[in-house]
């Protein structure tokens, strides 16, 4: 593919600046009116070494309000970050609605020398082109523009810049991957070996919500035009296509009045015994007995580097505080973390709805318990009319991915969807009205979400269908009895690690 690109496609000096001049105008008034629009852009620059990268995106931004773009160069990753899965460094930086993200490098670059050049393995790299692909069409479909650029030169060009480099005795990145103990000096010298595995990565990852734009770099004023003029008109197009569409779909609240349930014969949550239950002095043994396993198992966790992430779903009142209590009361806090998960502020609706879940992804050797988490997407947002049937229905799909990524990376995901009957509902949230030293725990919209009961247990009912998978499985908790909803937890996480664990 890259062999066949004409690179001898040029432009002459008088040329180049009287394009220039008006090319940078017209990129300072489409960046305006993107913000005013809340347009988040993306913009990715890859290519070979010496292919002018670094200069034509300094030409780019120079045009540009700072305010309104971040500025990333993907190197090497850190320490922290080669404990969290590939692409959490590449999800914390999107932009926020109405700004520009320019990566220098990006999840390309890295996926070739990680996956690649490291473990020379064409089956690692195309997993990870796999998540990618996830990563940018969950992204696509939130409302972010996507565009890709790849400065081809030919082989002939870089030994030529190269030799001019190093003539000029101007400091050479590749001293920096000479750091690397040459890992990365591969992907800059060998040329003919990247070539295939290049034009493979352009391949599998070229789609029309996410396009790639093959920039003949052979000439750097060629270059430099060619990336103006694409993102130009693409964005153009893309804020004709917003503007003369209607926004949104309109999001209403659910009637809850003519909602129904669905056929509950084959129900797993109406078949669930909520009878189910322990005596005071079961409980007690067998909660000091697995607290003690798992005070043992998350050292074994930490020594093998894998990570844990446990989700708490279910009712309100159902007891997901308690349970949590329980599972860390004789942990070592270095080695997890509680995130309580609630409405998401001004930022966190800014970006994409996931994009808050990965901050706190454990890094490996630790785990991360989440007291609700990315399924209000599908519960309350769904309940409520905070997101469009579009986005809800969409995101089961990317919540499996997005859990198919973290088990990829080596981590263990463990959901519980804690049930109870609505009587017992009742009688917890009376007795937190009638103790004072409860009384925080009950609030008027808990209330509320008492009166649309069926609609939560339709909406649970298609999530656990639609989300429980091989690699990230509900189980469901019977929880009427509290002592036997925390034992059920504390042996299941338990037994999984042990499971997993395993030498």
């Amino acid at each position: 593919m890259l062999e066949n690109i004409d690179l001898t496609m040029s432009v002459k000096n008088g040329d180049y600046k009287e394009s220039l001049d008006s090319l940078e105008e017209e990129l300072g008034e489409i960046q305006r009116q993107a913000w005013e629009l809340k347009i988040p852009i993306i913009l990715v620059f890859e290519g070979w070494h010496a292919s002018g990268i670094a200069e034509d995106i300094n030409r780019f931004i120079l045009p540009l309000d700072p305010r309104g773009y971040d500025f990333h160069t993907m190197v090497r990753p850190g320490y922290e970050e080669a404990l969290k899965p590939f692409l959490w460094r590449f999800w914390t930086k999107i932009p926020v609605r109405g700004k520009i993200a320019i990566f220098d490098r990006s999840w390309y670059s890295r996926a070739i020398i990680e996956k690649y050049g490291r473990e020379s393995s064409d089956k690692a790299l195309e997993n990870c082109l796999k998540e990618i692909n996830y990563f940018e069409r969950q992204l696509s479909k939130d409302g972010y523009l996507i565009l890709k650029f790849f400065l081809h030169i030919s082989e002939k060009e870089q030994k030529e810049r190269f030799r001019k480099i190093r003539k000029s005795n101007i400091p050479l990145i590749v001293d920096e991957y000479e750091d690397a103990g040459g890992e990365e000096l591969d992907f800059i010298h060998e040329y003919s070996r990247y070539l295939p595995v290049v034009e493979k990565v352009l391949e599998i990852t070229d789609f029309p919500h996410s396009p790639w734009t093959i920039v003949e770099a052979n000439d750097r004023k060629f270059a430099t035009l060619k990336i103006f003029s694409t993102v130009i008109q693409v964005v153009r197009e893309h804020i004709e296509k917003v503007t003369r569409t209607p926004g949104q779909q309109t999001i209403k609240y659910l009637d809850i009045s003519t909602s129904k349930t669905l056929d509950l014969n084959g129900s797993l949550l109406e078949k669930t015994d909520l009878s189910k239950a322990l005596l005071s002095d079961e409980y007690k043994k067998s909660k000091k007995q697995f607290q003690n396993t798992l005070s043992e198992l998350q050292y074994e966790l930490f020594r093998q580097k894998r990570s844990l992430v446990i989700v708490f779903e279910g009712m309100d009142a159902a007891g997901k505080g308690g349970d949590i209590h329980r599972l860390v009361q004789e942990l070592n806090p270095r080695l997890y973390r509680v995130i309580p998960v609630g409405a998401p502020n001004d930022i966190e609706k800014a970006h994409h709805y996931l994009w808050r879940f990965f901050e706190g992804i454990p890094k490996a050797g630790h785990m991360t318990i989440y007291d609700r988490s990315w399924y209000g997407r599908v519960l309350v947002e769904r309940i409520e009319g905070l997101c469009s049937e579009d986005e809800w229905k969409r995101a089961y799909r990317e919540i499996n991915e997005f859990e198919e990524v973290l088990a990829n990376s080596g981590t263990i995901v463990l959901k519980f969807w804690l049930q109870i009957d609505r009587d017992t509902q009742l009688k917890r949230f009376e007795s937190r009205k009638a103790d004072p030293r409860k009384q925080w725990k009950i609030t008027p919209e808990d209330w509320r979400n008492r009166e649309r009961w069926i609609a939560y247990v339709d909406a649970a009912e298609e999530l656990l269908q639609k989300t429980s998978t091989s690699y990230a499985p509900w189980i469901v908790v019977e929880a009427n009895d509290k002592y036997y909803s925390r034992i059920k937890v504390l042996k299941t996480v338990a037994e999984t690690l042990e499971k997993e664990l395993k030498s």
